[in-house]
């Protein structure tokens, strides 16, 4: 298994980890209808670095890491993971998180915040438990569930060992 910076002929993996993910509407806040390249660009362009993990020469995993906010509130870092279907349960998320922290911390990020984890997402919320991360807040009716309805989502926190 291979974690690496994400190069422009990665863009067509990220593609199909992305599509099925965010037209499912039930993790995260992106249109459902999201083109290819609305998602290369909140994917990859707008953050600071993207990275995909590669199993066998193909990509099965990727993640973002960018400033939470600017000017003061960017000694904070935002992520975000998926990982395809097919290697769901495999332990990539982990290994994702784990290295986005190392990363966070080799560019000078204190911390790093998940803005928006739908409450429903119950096995990314027990992983970002066990991997130190706390429920710092929790906003009413943050999310449009396409079952659901309205839902809550939470606000994750880990200050990053420096």
């Amino acid at each position: 298994m291979l974690i690496r910076q994400a190069e422009t002929d990665d863009h067509d993996a990220i593609w199909d980890i992305f599509q099925p993910i965010v037209s499912s509407g039930d993790t995260y806040a992106y249109p459902t209808d999201s083109t290819r390249d609305d998602a290369i660009y909140v994917w990859c362009q707008i953050p600071e670095v993207t990275f995909v993990v590669e199993i066998g020469g193909k990509v099965l995993g990727t993640y973002y890491l960018k400033p939470n906010q600017l000017g003061p509130g960017s000694h904070i870092c935002n992520c975000g993971y998926m990982v395809a279907d097919e290697a769901r349960g495999k332990g990539l998320a982990t290994m994702m998180c784990e290295h986005s922290q190392e990363e966070a911390v080799r560019r000078g990020y204190k911390a790093m915040q998940f803005n928006l984890v739908v409450s429903s997402n119950t096995g990314a919320i027990k992983l970002w438990q066990k991997l130190g991360f706390e429920i710092v807040g929790e906003v009413p009716n943050a999310f449009q569930h396409p079952t659901k309805g309205l839902i809550n989502a939470y606000i994750m926190y880990k200050l990053l060992k420096i």
